[in-house]
């Protein structure tokens, strides 16, 4: 499976990102590198799209399996390195599901299938850095 983005340059040290699908989202090396803090740096959408694939498969899951989820937040923290990349080099993702009446075992299992089998961001990314996750489970 193929994807194709573009990336525009839009003056400065900002860019623009288009998807296949025409969705749009503004990137910018931020006022310390040269550019007008418009947008999320690229580091950060690498963590935001790591975040993101994972939630959806968790919350995708739960939802396949009748649980009544209110709500999924994710906490992604990353240690860069001092020189020069500045690749990730850890990264923690740390899960709050919240809903009522789940069964027992039922979101580990959905947290551990979406980073262990389904999340191919965050498992992109685990093949760079030391990648770890927690979870908790909030009722209401």
């Amino acid at each position: 499976m193929e994807k194709n983005i573009t990336v525009k340059w839009a003056g400065k040290m900002t860019f623009i990102g288009e998807a296949a699908s025409g969705n749009v989202l503004t990137m910018d090396a931020g006022a310390d590198n040269g550019g007008l803090g418009l947008g999320h740096s690229p580091m950060d959408l690498l963590l935001m799209g790591a975040g993101g694939c994972a939630s959806i498969d968790i919350v995708m899951i739960l939802k396949k399996g009748r649980c009544d989820i209110t709500d999924c937040t994710v906490q992604v923290s990353g240690k860069r390195a001092d020189e020069m990349p500045h690749v990730y080099t850890d990264i923690h993702m740390h899960f709050l599901v919240a809903g009522s009446n789940f069964k027992d075992g039922v979101v580990e299992r959905a947290v551990k299938l979406s980073m262990d089998k389904y999340c191919s961001a965050s498992l992109t990314l685990a093949k760079a850095a030391n990648l770890t996750y927690t979870w908790e489970v909030a009722e209401g």
